[in-house]
């Protein structure tokens, strides 16, 4: 009775081992026989590709090559701008301001008689002495001649009647001063006014009215005196 059951489990696992051993022989002999599959050659094509030339996104930067650099000349840097500052011209002095109740045009003369003073190196007593005997003679106004027609010619301030005289100094061209035309120049007057009193011996030692008599021989000596000390102001304020 027990012999029965025995026979049919033998049975049973000699048969599940042969068709375990068939199906293993079945499955090689299919492995065999495959047929030609281009999709999946191409498919493994693709595969191997990729794996030598990784995407660009891929995470290993260092495989990713760029393109080499241009050879040619390189693009110069744009050079900084620099913004450099004009020079400014020099502004020339205005016109002296007028001092010791003279009007503009009178306290130009008196600049053009100090300037000239300074140009010729006379010192400052010879600046007050000319001052003081140009406003004497012109009070400071460069004069033309009623009797003298050629003086009118020329750029003046009014005119006066005292002999030939003509200009801020009232010098005479028929006394050897200089001819109608270089008188009725202030420069030219005062350079000639500056020059005679360098031949007045022991000028310095005059007082302002005496060494302007001793220039100008007039009528009236004691004429220069009153204007001493508003000459002298007002040279003050042009050497400053």
């Amino acid at each position: 009775m027990r012999s029965a059951p025995f026979r049919v489990a033998l049975a049973t696992g000699v048969t599940c081992a042969l068709g375990a051993a068939a199906f293993a022989g079945a499955g090689l002999g299919d492995a065999e026989e495959t047929p030609h599959d281009p999709l999946r050659e191409a498919m493994a094509e693709r595969a191997a590709t990729a794996a030598d030339q990784p995407a660009s996104r891929s995470l290993d930067r260092a495989a990713v090559r760029l393109p080499p650099a241009a050879t040619g000349s390189p693009t110069p840097a744009p050079k900084p701008t620099t913004h450099r500052a004009i020079p400014r011209k020099p502004v020339p002095p205005g016109p002296p301001r007028p001092v010791a109740g003279l009007d503009q045009a009178q306290m130009n003369n008196a600049k053009v008689i100090v300037d000239v003073g300074r140009g010729l190196k006379m010192p400052r007593r010879a600046l007050v002495v000319a001052l003081s005997t140009a406003m004497q003679e012109s009070d400071l106004h460069n004069l033309a001649s009623e009797v003298v027609p050629e003086s009118r010619r020329y750029p003046h301030q009014g005119t006066g009647a005292d002999h030939d005289s003509v200009g801020l100094f009232q010098q005479r061209p028929s006394s050897g001063w200089g001819t109608v035309r270089q008188l009725m120049d202030p420069k030219y007057a005062a350079r000639a006014f500056y020059l005679a009193l360098r031949e007045v011996p022991g000028w310095q030692d005059l007082s302002v009215t005496a060494a302007a008599q001793a220039v100008q021989i007039s009528a009236f000596p004691n004429a220069y005196a009153p204007h001493e000390r508003r000459a002298t102001t007002v040279v003050a304020a042009l050497l400053v």
